[in-house]
């Protein structure tokens, strides 16, 4: 009896030990679902916010979306006028961030080549010269490399902005996101034409290291937006 009710009292013990910690944990999880915005959401295209919004490589992988044949983007707004300027500019502006995240992609490796390399000094004029053609040119010309970008999915929110919630000011402001889809061979010209540009633009002292930061340009750019490098 005596050890019944030793394990019956241990048994107590513990699962008041876990009860415990799952509350602990819960405050973090509420905290994390209840962020305080400065709007409210007063209408949008649908009950819920979709999660491409916020990563679209993710939510296509998880929704059964061809990603051996496509890439997927999104791109959202801010707030604006009304709810068809909003969309207009997600859409028109949509093809410019896919060309700002390869543009971007490539100043990382650039950057990557040129820290820490003996063989490059990071002062160099010509170095200097690459990184702000990279950085203030590059996204524009490769912007015009991408074709076959098409907007499958659009989602808009109208949003009462209040200032007793931490807006500036009261208004009403319409966001508008869309989602794309690029095949993945046109996605991969562009990449590697924008990496040929950059190779191109290098000086001939440098431009062996370069182009070797730029091979499998493509490639590296899709396992960076998996999260794999």
């Amino acid at each position: 009896m005596k050890k019944l009710s030793s394990l019956i009292i241990l048994s107590a013990i513990l699962a008041t030990g876990c009860s415990s910690t799952k509350k602990e944990a819960m405050p973090e999880e509420r905290e994390h679902e209840n962020i305080k915005r400065d709007y409210e959401v007063r209408d949008a295209s649908s009950n819920s916010r979709p999660g491409w919004v916020e990563d679209a490589e993710v939510w296509a992988n998880g929704h059964g979306k061809d990603i051996k044949k496509f890439r997927f983007f999104s791109f959202e707004t801010e707030p604006k006028v009304s709810r068809s300027i909003s969309c207009n500019i997600a859409k028109a502006n949509a093809r410019a961030d896919i060309a700002g995240e390869i543009a971007t992609f490539i100043d990382k490796s650039l950057a990557t080549t040129t820290e820490g390399n003996a063989n490059i000094d990071e002062n160099n004029p010509h170095i200097e010269s690459l990184k702000q053609y990279v950085e203030n040119t590059l996204a524009e010309k490769v912007q015009a490399l991408i074709h076959g970008a098409a907007v499958v999915k659009t989602y808009w929110e109208k949003r009462k902005y209040l200032k007793k919630k931490g807006a500036k000011k009261d208004f009403t402001g319409w966001t508008c996101a869309v989602f794309l889809r690029m095949p993945n061979g046109r996605l991969q010209s562009a990449i590697e034409e924008a990496a040929n540009f950059v190779v191109k633009k290098a000086d001939p002292e440098i431009k062996a290291k370069v182009k070797k930061a730029m091979n499998d340009a493509s490639n590296n750019f899709v396992k960076a937006k998996k999260g794999e490098i």
